[in-house]
């Protein structure tokens, strides 16, 4: 972890601490419905996956992002969750199951929650396609997907079902790149909502358990000091009128079972109170047990959901959820599968940005761009255009956008004159900077007349001067407004196939029998650090 690292989170726990006693007695959010639908399986869910895609609508314009204001809202519910388990567990109270979890894998949330945060720019979650009707209404429809696999998983994510609700859920409508790149996010922030909703459920079984447990101790010691006065004990907590919750009631009953047997009445008055409300106490206690069983299985199979994202190869597994990879692998010269991977991600990038100023969706992109590099197949043309990077990334592209009626921006118009005419640019920027150098001096040099011998003495060392400026400035400048544009690039971590045999040659003068044993010596290192089947040194 790097110091940076290390500070903030030095800071963040510190503030934690600070805050902890406010956040205990801060009030505890409205309680929600944790995210349980019916459990389904893997070839259930691919059918529940077709059935969604077919009723989402998306929504058009731009739209308020909510996704990191409601992260920062579970956060401090899950923080002030945390700091109620943490002073039962300093007191010795007893902590339910699902408490246990929480409490044991917090800064896995933390960590989760941090980098999801850093992860998901406001910029980014905007740009993706949002549902218009419906409960996730203006929030990303990846995220809705995300919301849907976890209710009818019960938090429970592994590749095959996250790979069966994606296929099928792209048989009926196709996700654009950027939705698949999101997908890991969005399961975190889905994963971490209902954390949140399974949060203020233990935090309210938590005060009403701590409440039960304050009772039962003041009962104790009354008993114990003076038998008769526990009357006047049960009349303060009826006119505090505490929730007669399962957790309540449970909590008080495991204090006061096998006590002093005067504690019968205080017994039959709860009985009584409940009666009167149409309830028992086995009745609220079995139910408060199997609530318990449940909010533990949730955050159990929560918390390593979480942990298989962060395992989880997601470079992999968007390659083959992506419609446009699959589509691009059907390259005509073959090359495309066996490139890089960053290559591969750069020809989807440009995809991705080509379909965005088109009418046409990326499917649609890169199909066209596969046909355009088939057409070239039959022609006798350079082999480079039968590669379907040459329409993506090289000077193909033009004939790619022509096709699929892409909307030339300012922005897209200035990129294609800087590439087009890149030496044009370079001189006009030197020229300029130049003469405006020239100026600069001239104007501090009105005492040296124009055409006096000390004049052009000095204009040649001047005009130097003010150009090497002047091409330092340029310099600087591509370094900083321009990017480069690093070569297409193969996959050969497998190792070199025959097809691409090469021999590294190493120039030298043989000009003594010591220089060529040192020159034969470091052959010897390389070809001993670099020992591939296909890969050659000579000298």
């Amino acid at each position: 972890m790097r110091l940076p690292e290390i500070k903030d989170s030095l800071n963040r726990l510190l503030q934690r601490r600070k805050n902890a006693c406010k956040a205990r007695s801060k009030p505890l959010p409205n309680e929600e419905s944790p995210l349980r639908a019916a459990l389904l399986n893997v070839e259930q869910l691919e059918r529940h996956a077709r059935s969604i895609a077919a009723s989402h609508r998306l929504a058009v314009g731009p739209a308020e992002d909510r996704l990191l204001s409601r992260l920062a809202e579970n956060e401090d519910v899950l923080v002030q969750t945390y700091d109620l388990i943490a002073a039962a567990a300093t007191k010795n109270r007893r902590i339910a199951p699902a408490a246990e979890w929480l409490l044991d894998n917090f800064y896995l949330i933390e960590e989760q929650i941090r980098s999801t945060r850093r992860l998901l720019p406001r910029s980014y979650s905007s740009e993706l396609p949002r549902i218009a009707a419906g409960p996730g209404v203006d929030f990303p429809r990846v995220y809705s997907i995300a919301l849907e696999l976890i209710a009818h998983t019960d938090g429970r994510m592994d590749c095959a079902s996250l790979t069966g609700f994606l296929t099928a859920y792209q048989s009926v409508v196709p996700l654009k790149l950027g939705e698949l790149w999101a997908l890991p996010l969005m399961l975190r922030l889905a994963l971490i909502e209902n954390l949140r909703r399974v949060a203020v459920r233990i935090a309210k079984g938590r005060c009403d358990r701590d409440q039960a447990s304050d009772w039962a101790e003041q009962m104790i010691r009354t008993v114990e000091q003076k038998p008769t006065d526990l009357v006047l004990v049960l009349a303060d907590m009826a006119r505090e009128n505490p929730p007669l919750t399962g957790a309540f009631l449970a909590e008080l009953t495991r204090h006061l079972q096998g006590q002093n047997p005067n504690f019968s009445f205080a017994s039959s008055w709860l009985e009584q109170r409940l009666s009167d409300q149409g309830q028992t106490t086995e009745q609220l206690i079995l139910a408060e047990g199997q609530a318990q069983a449940a909010d533990q299985v949730s955050v159990g199979n929560s918390i390593t959901s979480l942990r298989f994202l962060a395992v989880n190869d997601w470079r992999k597994f968007v390659a083959d959820q992506s419609l446009v990879e699959q589509t691009l692998s059907r390259d005509p010269a073959g090359i495309y599968s066996a490139m890089d991977f960053s290559t591969r991600d750069r020809y989807r990038h440009a995809v991705e940005a080509i379909a965005r100023r088109s009418t046409c969706n990326e499917y649609d992109v890169a199909q066209r761009a596969v046909q355009l590099a088939q057409a070239e197949v039959g022609v006798q043309s350079d082999v480079r255009t039968h590669h379907v990077g040459y329409f993506l990334v090289d000077q193909g592209r033009p004939a790619l956008e022509r096709l699929v009626q892409m909307r030339l921006t300012f922005g897209v118009a200035v990129e294609k004159f800087r590439r087009r005419f890149p030496l044009f640019i370079y001189t006009f920027a030197v020229t300029v900077l130049t003469l405006t150098v020239l100026a600069v001096l001239r104007n501090y040099s009105r005492d040296l007349r124009p055409g006096t011998p000390l004049m052009w003495l000095m204009a040649f060392p001047i005009l130097m001067s003010a150009g090497q400026l002047a091409i330092s400035m340029v310099h600087w400048l591509m370094t900083v407004l321009m990017s480069p544009q690093p070569l297409p690039r193969m996959d050969f971590r497998g190792g070199i196939p025959a097809a691409h045999r090469t021999l590294v040659v190493v120039p030298t003068m043989l000009s003594s029998t010591a220089g060529i044993e040192r020159l034969l010596e470091g052959l010897e290192i390389r070809y001993l650090a670099n020992r591939e089947s296909n890969l050659h040194f000579a000298l």
